[in-house]
């Protein structure tokens, strides 16, 4: 078949352009990140593959350990600290945000974390170049009550991307009236080019990870809503009787909410008492054949299970989980080794930033510091 005539999936988001904040979206609606994580975060297996791959990411800090406790900030939070939250971001979205405050001397002071979700290019002025990240940490309105373009200007940051030449930071000091109302700047990276909103590496598999979800839905309203009795009850209406009021109410042998307390796991294998008064018909019982989900949606679920895990390149975790490979500490060391390998590219991407930063910083002893991440290794005491 040629390759024109196929049929063309939907890009997986559009960077539009919004004049009243003068930025690119971040998808159509400005929420491509903010989706990402509802839809991870409701499937189990992708958090656990997110925190697998964070944590890789991670590996053990900054080989060099004078740099892994040097205090980053006047909270107190080091670079590891800092590390840990960058990963994070990386891991779920493929890009990193650093907040950069200065001296007068155009010296870096701190160095902050930003949540990636927050932060959106401004568009791009007349030679291509983008100035300023634009930072909300509201952009769904979930804070506000409002959408994009009801944000109030007060809750949108405007902040000079960075670029740490001494005359550059000193302009915007000098532009801005004073350096105690002087925003500083932000390194704003992407795994997918300069300037240009990334996509996670899951992203392919974002369905594959609703419908993780989904199943997991499926299982809890079986367990938390069902009848757990293979029968029906059934019971015939009373005759109706005249309230105090003198409203006609109807009559049931058995009432609706008596039957909910016999519903779910936590009210399983329960005894009703039913009192007859004489002459009543008893309840009748009838068999009621249940359907067994778990069984239904086995093939599929495994197979979800199994391209989420592929997506993340954790396909030696998943045999292991699924007996294939058994479970030793050698099995163990070979994939904590293979997967060391896979977050390479990540680690070095984390490493250029912190050296970028760490070359300007006012402390000097960090201007050649060696910011390489240690990989996460397996432990065993096998021999």
């Amino acid at each position: 078949m040629n390759v024109k005539n196929t049929k063309t999936p939907a890009p997986r988001f559009r960077v539009d352009y919004s004049s009243l904040y003068n930025l690119q979206t971040y998808g159509g609606d400005n929420l491509y990140p903010q989706h990402l994580r509802a839809i991870t975060s409701a499937s189990g297996t992708a958090e656990l593959c997110l925190n697998r791959y964070q944590k890789f990411i991670e590996g053990n800090g900054f080989q060099n350990e004078a740099l892994a406790q040097a205090q980053m900030n006047s909270d107190g939070e080091t670079a590891d600290d800092l590390l840990k939250k960058v990963a994070a971001d990386v891991a779920r979205y493929g890009g990193l945000a650093i907040h950069v405050n200065y001296d007068l001397e155009g010296r870096v002071t701190e160095l902050r974390h930003i949540p990636f979700e927050h932060c959106r290019l401004e568009a791009e002025d007349d030679t291509d170049h983008v100035g300023h990240i634009v930072v909300c940490d509201d952009w769904d309105g979930r804070k506000s009550k409002k959408d994009l373009f009801r944000i109030a200007e007060k809750d949108v940051q405007r902040i000079h991307v960075f670029n740490p030449r001494a005359d550059m930071v000193q302009a915007q000091i000098e532009e801005t009236g004073s350096i105690f109302d002087y925003r500083g700047q932000v390194l704003w990276l992407s795994m997918a080019g300069h300037n240009v909103y990334p996509t996670p590496i899951y992203d392919a598999a974002v369905t594959d990870i609703s419908t993780d979800d989904g199943l997991g839905n499926v299982k809890y309203r079986n367990v938390r809503n069902n009848f757990l009795v293979s029968c029906i009850l059934v019971a015939k209406k009373g005759v109706p009787y005249i309230d105090e009021n003198g409203v006609q109410r109807e009559q049931s042998m058995i009432d609706a909410e008596d039957l909910r307390k016999f519903q779910g796991d936590e009210n399983g294998n329960k005894i009703m008492l039913l009192e007859l008064e004489n002459g009543e018909d008893k309840p009748e019982i009838l068999e009621f054949p249940t359907k067994n989900f778990d069984k239904d949606f086995e093939n599929t679920e495994n197979s979800v299970v199994e391209r989420i895990y592929a997506q993340f390149h954790q396909e030696l975790f998943y045999a292991i989980r699924i007996g294939k490979l058994g479970f030793s500490g050698s099995v163990m060391r070979d994939a904590y080794e293979y997967y060391a390998g896979e977050v390479t590219n990540e680690q070095r991407f984390i490493e250029r930033a912190f050296s970028r930063l760490l070359a300007v910083h006012e402390n000097e002893i960090f201007h050649n510091a060696d910011t390489q991440i240690q990989p996460l290794r397996y432990i065993t005491t096998e021999g």
